[in-house]
């Protein structure tokens, strides 16, 4: 079962052999599945900028203060990154088409390390309270082994960067 949108109309594929009531649930639910892609893919850097407020706030007592928050293309082999030396917090675009409990998790992973480099115990401790924290690492590293994903596992650059892989 699928839907996608094809210049001014929505198709959605189902199999022949649904009833009238399965088909009419199916559509439904196919069309809010498209609706949320569609949503999430909308998200400018200002909407990643207030949500990674959000978490900051919720997660870590709002003591994580990007200066900036930005959506990048240019990164193939890592999900987000950090630069701590000017608060700064980039995430891969890929990640538009992650469930929301994902982006969420990087975002936290980037925001911790404007407290805490590396990750230690007390870079774990802050993400302690993520509730989805390894349900995120696990979608993440799923998705960084996937045929043909061209992701890393995590890592820290040398040049004061810290990077979720």
């Amino acid at each position: 079962m699928s839907a996608y949108r094809d210049g001014g109309r929505t198709v959605v594929l189902i199999p022949a052999s649904f009833s009238s009531a399965e088909e009419a649930r199916w559509v439904d639910r196919m069309l809010e599945r498209l609706a949320r892609g569609e949503r999430r893919r909308a998200l400018g850097d200002d909407d990643l900028e207030a949500r990674a407020a959000r978490l900051s706030e919720r997660y870590l007592g709002g003591h994580a203060r990007p200066a900036s928050v930005r959506w990048v293309s240019t990164m193939e082999k890592r999900w987000g990154s950090c630069t701590p030396a000017d608060s700064s917090i980039r995430v891969s675009d890929r990640l538009r088409d992650a469930p929301g409990y994902v982006l969420d998790y990087v975002l936290l992973h980037e925001l911790a390390h404007l407290l805490v480099s590396g990750h230690g115990p007390a870079f774990w401790r802050l993400l302690g309270s993520y509730p989805r924290l390894e349900r995120a690492r696990g979608f993440l590293e799923g998705w960084s082994r996937a045929p043909g994903a061209a992701t890393s596992a995590e890592t820290e650059s040398p040049a004061g960067e810290v990077d979720e892989g």
